[in-house]
């Protein structure tokens, strides 16, 4: 591994110091909201941000959630392998699930418009049993992907810094853990726009650098042209003619189909991505899933379309890190692609910025499982099977408890991974082969009444033992041996994923056939409560009806948001479907079967789009959710700017707007009316 470019110094102060700034900025943001717009933490505001999150935030929220360290580090790990089908295939093979996702969301909110996690709406329909083992399927995944971020994170923090890998395992959750047990799910999507608003200016820099003013790259060109040569001095096997620049690349497919079927059951098993679904206000749950899904594409892609051909274009310069060598592969499966292009291409600056936008996706993403594994510790297990009864303050306690013991555990179960040598690349391969066999019957639950309690049950654990039979079997055919270079190779993921991912189409059927279809009504899942926050807001001294997120329901706003969900859910079924196609078949596969070999004007126009991809991307989920939420901004610095010149105190502004609302004739909650319109969309 080569030296590290930072000092120690600079890996502590962005780990402990970002971290301590952020938590700082959540604290006095949660307080501000509190105070000028009637934002009480309670249980359910601190696990369904109020259920009233705008779409631009959502969008947002969804991209930080889905930009892991992978999407950085390993997105240009797989460009560095295969050239440039690996950022397409990345892309493309975990942007589907989110537009699909967009259908599953929006089916959740009009079928259990109290949940908190979709747990609870197993438990809803099936009982106990089948709750139990979904419960483990969707720990395992947050599990999973939390050891990826921290894993993935540490690496590089080390690669950079030369911090002890352990020091940055045990501290990049320190600041996530304050602001998110200040904060909860409101402070995670606050900070998860900040963070993705800082990431995509990064990325922005990072392409102009590499195609515009670079004095080593600086064109599309002079990248083009260094690839060519790349080629001669290592042609890719399984690529046409040995090239960088096809999309006709073996390894590279083999790769798309691992990517798309280990994505599903990270999206739709991840606990997190229902959150967001929760939060979202009804109206706002659609669009936020297109955008945050059209947003995200663009961030693997050029990503590592910009840092991974630069590493191939740049190792035979004395600039790069592991010059006059090759990357060892050890270095490109731990995610070093992206920080050593970095580095060659903007020294100690590059270098930096790479630890910026690392941080960010790793305490981000860490914030949402956080919340996401929380909720399903409080309301799954423990409001469910041991205090039913439970109080608003005793779940949001829990809920807090449960957010600092998950980071520890996480943090002390990647110790172990560390010692035992099990790299991001590994674990990101390997996450589908343990999880996906229960995707299937997850997304029936929601979208079909004929699947019957055992095929829901059965399923993901049959499925779970084939996957495994078809992984292991498969590497030691081809090796011989069970080690973690064989079983982490391309072939033994591919049976092990495909096999997780589609035994349940055989299993379901046949388990619904076997123990009868069953005919679900649906009326149990919209029996599912929401907690009971009655003692906070006594404390506080308001009506819960006052809180933002308190609102109790009339039967006439229920029946007018069923009506909307019910038209978004048409619109998200065609929707996602013609995009799925475009990204999956119409893009992509028409340059595979063709073998064609990028020409250096078509190599042009392809970075350009990216470019122009990217900062669309930007202002749909960097400057829009700023646009979207500007009045309650404006009344909120307006409100604050009053009271610090001591001209009103707040309660005054309470009282008055609570006499404007009367004197319309509309008993409006206050998260409903123009007053405070939605305060999280910001």
């Amino acid at each position: 591994m080569a030296e590290p470019t930072l000092n120690q110094s600079v890996g502590y102060g962005i780990v402990l110091g970002l971290g301590a700034l952020f938590a700082l900025g959540m604290i006095l943001v949660t307080f501000i909201l509190k105070r000028y717009n009637r934002e009480l933490q309670t249980s359910e505001m601190f696990n369904t941000a109020g259920r009233t999150v705008k779409s631009g935030l959502v969008g947002s929220a969804v991209v930080s959630s889905w930009t892991w360290a992978a999407t950085l580090l390993q997105s240009s790990g797989v460009c560095y392998r295969y050239g440039v089908s690996g950022p397409f295939w990345y892309a493309s093979g975990a942007t589907v699930q989110i537009l699909l996702f967009a259908t599953l969301a929006i089916e959740l909110k009009r079928r259990a418009p109290n949940a908190h996690t979709f747990l609870e709406v197993i438990k809803a329909r099936y009982g106990t049993f089948t709750h139990i083992v979904f419960m483990v399927f969707g720990l395992v995944t947050n599990i999973l992907v939390s050891l990826m971020l921290i894993v993935g994170g540490s690496a590089t923090v080390h690669a950079l810094t030369g911090m002890h890998t352990i020091a940055a395992i045990y501290l990049l959750p320190v600041g996530v853990v304050a602001y998110t047990v200040f904060g909860g799910l409101k402070a995670t999507i606050l900070t998860d726009w900040v963070h993705t608003f800082i990431l995509l200016i990064i990325i922005i820099v990072f392409a102009l650098t590499t195609y515009a003013s670079s004095d080593i790259l600086g064109s599309p060109s002079a990248v083009y042209d260094a690839l060519t040569e790349a080629a001669k001095r290592h042609p890719v096997e399984g690529n046409k003619d040995g090239s960088y620049l096809t999309m006709q690349s073996r390894e590279g497919a083999i790769f798309f189909v691992i990517n798309i079927v280990g994505n599903f059951g990270t999206v739709f098993l991840d606990n997190g991505y229902y959150n967001k679904a929760i939060a979202a206000s009804p109206v706002h749950a659609l669009p936020g899933y297109i955008l945050g899904g059209l947003s995200w594409f663009a961030i693997p892609w050029l990503t590592a379309t910009t840092m991974g051909l630069a590493a191939l274009a740049l190792e035979s310069s004395p600039s790069f890190p592991t010059y006059p060598d090759r990357m060892p592969d050890a270095d490109v499966s731990a995610g070093l692609v992206l920080p050593y292009a970095a580095v060659a291409l903007l020294g100690k600056g590059g270098a930096a910025a790479t630890l910026l936008i690392v941080f960010m996706a790793v305490t981000s993403a860490t914030s949402a499982e956080l919340i996401a594994t929380s909720s399903i510790f409080t309301y799954d297990l423990y409001r469910t099977y041991f205090n039913p009864e439970a109080s608003g303050k005793r779940l949001i306690y829990m809920s807090h408890v449960l957010v600092i013991g998950y980071a520890l555990f996480i943090s002390t179960f990647s110790v172990g991974l560390w010692y035992a040598g099990i790299s991001l690349g590994y674990l990101y391969v390997m996450m589908g082969v343990i999880i996906s066999s229960a995707v299937l019957p997850a997304t029936l639950t929601l979208i079909w009444r004929g699947q019957n309690k055992w095929a829901a049950s059965l399923s993901p654990i049959l499925g779970l033992i084939c996957a495994l039979i078809a992984w292991l079997v498969t590497a030691k055919k081809e090796c011989g041996d069970l080690g973690v270079a064989c079983t982490g190779s391309n072939n033994p993921m591919l049976a092990g994923n495909v096999v997780a991912l589609l035994s349940p189409c055989i299993f379901v059927p046949v388990l619904s056939l076997v123990f009868g279809i069953d005919k679900y009504d649906w009326k149990s899942m919209l029996e599912i409560r929401k907690g009971d926050d009655h003692d906070l807001a006594q404390d506080a001294g308001l009506d819960l009806e006052e809180v933002v997120g308190g609102h109790e329901e009339s039967q006439a706003e229920f029946e007018e948001e069923q009506r909307k969900l019910e038209r978004a859910g048409k619109i998200s079924k065609i929707t996602t479907v013609v995009m799925t196609i475009a990204l999956l078949v119409l893009w992509p596969m028409p340059m595979y079967g063709s073998g064609y070999i990028f020409s250096k004007p078509f190599f042009t126009g392809w970075v350009t789009i990216g470019i122009i991809w990217i900062f669309c991307s930007f202002f749909g989920v960097g400057l829009f959710p700023i646009y979207e939420g500007r009045d309650t901004l404006k009344k909120t610095f307006t409100f604050a700017w009053k009271d610090l010149t001591g001209k009103t105190h707040p309660k005054t502004i309470h009282a008055q707007e609570a006499l404007a609302v009367e004197g319309s004739g509309h008993a409006t909650p206050p998260e409903k009316s123009g007053v405070k319109e939605d305060v999280s969309a910001h």
